[in-house]
């Protein structure tokens, strides 16, 4: 079996001993990850033939030998003076690899791009926002959407739409679905002020996978404000709806509204919402298009949102049982405060929401902090997506719980953010069977045979943004870091090791300066550093968690105002640990 890990390290391993066969480090440069919205992370690599092909956090393609994982070939994807990434897996789609790349809220302009399987040239490119009309529009697409921008010279900020995740594919229909990422910069108004709806963010676009043509689309949040992408993942599935079987395309984003697509043409059939939403009222049932409501506009005051930026569900796995015709929906109920930056210009490489981030700071009251961690919560949500309803639920203690594996042995299996993997029944949502793997677990499960005996495995381990968010993550998934691929059988006898001893977190230095001085140091930190070491520098994810520095580090950290916020490189040489 293959896997990947934290800066985009493959692993490969037995799949029945779980013996280590190779492993493959591509050397991802560290100080990369300023340019990372959200972590280290890596979602996986794509098989064929013989050969793995794996997109790497700086922007590359490589193909390895899937026997002993040396490099067959290796291409640079991207713009390495502009801050884009790669954390998605590729696919493979008859003889080409497809990869997209991350980076909106950078403000880079997202595209998907083809490559040849065998020798890694590029075959086509497909760009989802436009790009200066001045110097002409790639195709036809690119000047349809071009007319939904007004007012301001968006390209200069990108435009966003990046493709950093859902694909999905249909040999019948040889159509291949990607979603597209957020606006950049996050704000409506300041990135398209003349209002459109900003084509092709936050939406679902269906391409010719041999030339990289456009045949039709879908959006999911017009004028996307919130973060709101649709690169969640795409289901394909045929359904009987009003006595009619349909080719339909299933998507729960992050908006909180869960979409059924005719797949064949992009005609909206129906949605509704999964969790609590307010910035919209409903998706209208004529239109496919959200009603918005005040709730969500922050131009003039801040507005408490939900769902919040990580979305009602983000990037983990949801799955469909055609045994019982309902979708698994990793979902959660989060919010989020959003306020204008009245202060805003345009950082190339830089973090570019147009949003104040320092409305994010956590309270530094300790009961005031658990009442916060006390206010969000996970739920596994079963739901029929003709009825468009929820059929059952199981709330789980936090948000950000792994993605969801359907069997046909009528059994539901999710792993929690606090080390829990779950067997549920996919009828009634009663919990059969659980063990505590130690470790936070973010991933989906699989399940395979071999020699006629089946197995269940998941990658367990915490990271990712929420991971980053002032302390919310339960304490067992912070401290060491404690990854491991975990396979069960029926006949399993073997018991995990204890969770690992945390350090012992060391007594912060006395404050050297006034209040004031501080507060701005606080506002700083909030702009340049909280999306890498976590808000309130209290970290969780694979980056340094600056509470744990030592002495010397911390020395350290006095020189940074010296040597200035431009010189991004000279925090991640004093603080990498």
């Amino acid at each position: 079996m293959f896997s990947t890990g934290a800066w985009s390290v493959v692993y490969a391993n037995d799949a029945v001993t779980g013996e280590l066969k190779w492993k493959y480090d591509p050397k991802v440069p560290r100080e990369k990850a300023y340019y990372l919205c959200c972590d280290a992370v890596n979602r996986g690599v794509a098989a064929w033939e013989g050969k793995l092909y794996l997109g790497t956090l700086d922007g590359r393609l490589i193909a390895l030998d899937a026997k002993n994982g040396t490099v067959i070939w290796e291409t640079m994807t991207v713009d390495n003076f502009k801050a884009y990434s790669i954390t998605g897996a590729p696919r493979i789609i008859k003889d080409k690899v497809i990869i997209g790349n991350g980076g909106a809220d950078f403000g880079v302009r997202g595209y998907v791009s083809a490559y040849d399987v065998n020798n890694g040239e590029m075959i086509w490119r497909f760009f989802t926002v436009p790009g200066n009309p001045e110097d002409g529009f790639e195709n036809d697409a690119m000047k349809m959407a071009a007319e939904t921008w007004k007012g301001s010279e968006w390209w200069e900020a990108g435009g966003g739409g990046t493709v950093w995740d859902s694909m999905a594919y249909d040999p019948d229909l040889d159509l291949l679905y990607i979603g597209t990422g957020n606006g950049s910069p996050w704000n409506y108004k300041t990135r398209s002020p003349g209002g459109g709806d900003n084509l092709f963010v936050s939406s679902i676009v269906a391409l010719k996978p041999d030339t990289g043509e456009y045949v039709w689309h879908y959006q999911t949040t017009p004028g996307d404000n919130w973060d709101y992408t649709a690169t969640q993942h795409i289901i394909l599935a045929d359904i009987t709806i009003d006595g009619n079987l349909r080719k339909v395309l299933m998507q729960a984003p992050k908006n909180g509204f869960f979409y059924v697509i005719d797949r064949t043409n992009g005609e909206f059939l129906s949605a509704e919402n999964y969790v609590k939403v307010t910035w919209a009222s409903k998706v209208n049932p004529e239109t496919g298009r959200p009603e918005k409501i005040d709730l969500g506009d922050y131009e003039t005051s801040l507005k408490l949102v939900f769902p919040g930026a990580l979305g009602g569900h983000n990037w983990m796995p949801m799955s469909y049982s055609p045994e019982t015709g309902l979708v698994y929906i990793p979902a959660q109920e989060l919010y989020m405060p959003f306020a204008k930056d009245n202060n805003y210009e345009y950082d190339k490489g830089g973090w570019n929401t147009a949003g104040d981030i320092t409305v994010l700071a956590p309270p530094k009251n300790l009961l005031q902090l658990s009442l916060l961690v006390r206010s969000v919560r996970g739920r596994l949500s079963a739901w029929d997506p003709v009825q468009q309803k929820e059929v059952w639920k199981q709330y789980l203690t936090l948000p950000w719980n792994g993605g969801v594996l359907s069997t046909s042995g009528n059994l539901v299996f999710q792993g929690t953010s606090d080390g829990e993997l779950v067997a549920y029944d996919a009828q009634t949502g009663e919990k059969k069977w659980s063990k505590d793997l130690k470790t936070g677990i973010v991933a989906a499960p699989i399940t395979y045979s071999i020699d006629g005996k089946q197995y269940v495995t998941v990658v367990a381990g915490y990271g990712g943004v929420f991971a980053l968010q002032a302390g919310l993550p339960p304490k067992n998934s912070g401290g060491p870091i404690n990854a491991r691929i975990v396979t069960f059988s029926l006949d399993g006898e073997t018991e995990l090791p204890q969770r690992p001893v945390n350090i012992n977190m060391p007594e912060p230095p006395p404050p050297i300066k006034d209040q004031a001085s501080i507060a701005r140091g606080e506002d700083l930190y909030h702009w340049e550093c909280h999306m890498c070491h976590g808000a309130g520098a209290m970290g969780g994810g694979v980056i340094a968690d600056l509470r744990f520095m030592t002495k010397r580090r911390m020395r350290n950290l006095w020189k940074l105002p010296l040597a200035g916020f431009t010189q991004k490189k000279v925090w991640l040489v004093l603080l990498d640990d």
